[in-house]
């Protein structure tokens, strides 16, 4: 039985971090031990520990855009010294077979397989937009020391360009996307939205409040359910959501609803599921919301269209515009027999083109093809 190393860089039960449990299942069903190392403890251990892997806690720097200015890199510089000892350590106690790094944003995992003669997979789910060219490619640069890379959507694929040779290494693997035990009771007609994911620029939800906002100045009972917190480092953002909710006078209908264990009970509560994204490499969040059998409206960017087609399994709004995204709400609430209508195609399309075991079982032969 062969070892594989897992990096990950967050310890929590967002999209990532889902993904990252489907993969430890393909490793496991392949035969594979694995063991799971990230930068602190979080509920992802509790799921890992149930599945009776070894997981092991180093406080290695994640790369994020706080640290992208000369006081955070030398930051992130001084903390990847600091981990060094325990990184190497655990290479060799482990002595694993292969080492899959499950983002770009822990270089030092690559360095420290490739300086103990590890084979490496990185797997990308990042696609950055909007940071300058050089940001980019030093981003991608440590995956010329990966042998595969697997990238989560074609938008992650086009992203590595920025580095001459990174694309002979590139595997398209689409994410597998588990769905509820059961299928979701129908939509109780209440105009309630949902948004799960991180409260994030990134993620949009500033643009899902503006348009609320907009429908219920039309007379419309809409209410938005919020089920996310923020990184660490980005309390800003969260306070600048609740300073913008009651500008507007939403406190009644917008709630902050914090991380949730289970995405099914917050899509259960809702009719419509929103993913307005300025920034979205692939969309898991898009596709639990097909699965739970609810209309989903997009924004128009990156993986989500890869996901979404619109008009037939959903809605795609341009980003970042919520006089676009009140449109589409309004379409879907005015004619509920259409919103049933994509929700039952994009729920068939999602379980026939994102499923977990196909995703399974390709992952496990990429890491076996190294491991071998």
């Amino acid at each position: 039985m062969s070892t594989v190393l897992v990096a990950h860089p967050s310890p929590d039960l967002y999209g990532s971090d889902r993904m990252l449990l489907e993969s430890v299942d393909g490793l496991r069903e392949a035969g594979h031990r694995v063991v799971v190392t990230v930068p602190r403890p979080g509920p992802l251990l509790a799921e890992l520990a149930a599945r009776g892997v070894r997981t092991a806690v180093i406080d290695v720097p994640v790369l994020r855009k706080s640290l992208l200015s000369p006081p955070g890199l030398l930051r992130f510089a001084a903390g990847t010294l600091r981990a060094l000892p325990a990184v190497f350590g655990l290479l060799r106690r482990e002595r694993p077979a292969a080492v899959y790094v499950n983002t770009v944003t822990i270089p030092l995992w690559f360095a420290a397989a490739r300086l103990t003669g590890r084979p490496v997979l990185g797997h990308v789910h990042e696609a950055e937009e909007g940071v300058p060219r050089p940001v980019r490619a030093a981003l991608a640069l440590p995956l010329l020391l990966a042998a595969t890379v697997v990238v989560n959507s074609r938008a992650s694929g086009a992203a590595l360009d920025v580095v001459p040779g990174l694309r002979r290494k590139v595997r398209l693997l689409y994410n597998g996307v588990p769905g509820p035990a059961a299928d979701l009771p129908a939509p109780a007609g209440t105009a309630r939205l949902v948004l799960v994911g991180r409260l994030s620029p990134r993620k949009g939800t500033d643009v899902a409040v503006d348009a609320v906002a907009l429908l219920r100045a039309e007379g419309r009972d809409v209410t938005l359910d919020l089920a996310g917190s923020v990184f660490p480092g980005y309390e800003w953002y969260e306070e600048r959501l609740r300073a913008q909710v009651a500008a507007h006078g939403l406190g009644d209908a917008v709630r902050f609803l914090g991380f949730v264990s289970s995405v099914w009970e917050a899509h259960a509560a809702g009719d419509v599921v929103l993913v307005p994204s300025r920034v979205e490499p692939f969309g898991n969040t898009a596709v639990e919301g097909q699965l739970a059998g609810r209309p989903v409206v997009v924004s128009g960017t990156q993986g989500l269209v890869e996901i979404v087609e619109h008009g037939k399994t959903g809605l795609v709004v341009p980003p970042g515009d919520p006089a676009a995204l009140a449109g589409a709400l309004r379409t879907l609430l005015d004619d509920p027999a259409y919103a049933a209508e994509l929700a039952a195609a994009g729920r068939e399309e999602a379980r026939r083109r994102f499923d977990p075991a196909r995703y399974r079982a390709e992952m496990a032969e990429a890491v076996a093809a190294l491991a071998r």
